[in-house]
């Protein structure tokens, strides 16, 4: 059996119910730096838990190519998870609501460059996929204890397609 996910732009009202779009769009918020920066402020729903703390990493990923296959998702239900590309490239961001503790059918989104995402505690979602190189990713994320990370493998992969 075939399932196919085609890949779709990556808004801020499609993405809504799985996190955030992080970009500079429109006219900033504050004018900062003695006038010299637009600051577009407070973009993300950060939530790192009440035992958690925020962390910055970086990821080095190995782009991938479309159609590709998804065979696995994951969420962190402990916290948030935010994703910076360090370099002006596009990425796929897979996603899929819950159903009952397990994920409903996945969407596909493409950032365009200069997007960055934030997922929501506890949301379903692919790995990290860039599309090109260089896969470098500033990700803010929660540190502490406890488990927070849940994998959810596919019986049937999932193909997406452009």
């Amino acid at each position: 059996m075939s399932r196919e996910i085609r890949t779709e732009p990556l808004t801020r009202d499609a993405f809504a119910p799985f996190g955030d779009v992080i970009e500079a769009v429109g006219p900033p918020d504050r004018i900062i730096n003695q006038g010299l920066c637009g600051r577009h402020h407070d973009l993300a729903r950060l939530d790192f838990g009440a035992e958690g703390r925020a962390g910055i990493s970086v990821f080095d990923a190995e782009p991938r190519v479309l159609p590709y296959a998804l065979e696995m998702v994951e969420r962190h239900p402990e916290g948030s998870q935010a994703f910076l590309p360090m370099s002006l490239a596009s990425f796929l961001v897979i996603v899929a609501p819950d159903e009952d503790g397990r994920p409903g059918a996945p969407r596909a989104f493409v950032t365009t460059p200069g997007q960055g995402i934030n997922l929501l505690r506890n949301t379903w979602h692919g790995v990290l996929t860039p599309l090109s190189a260089p896969g470098l990713f500033a990700v803010v994320d929660r540190i502490g204890p406890g488990d927070n990370l849940q994998e959810h493998w596919f019986d049937t992969p999932w193909r997406v397609i452009g």
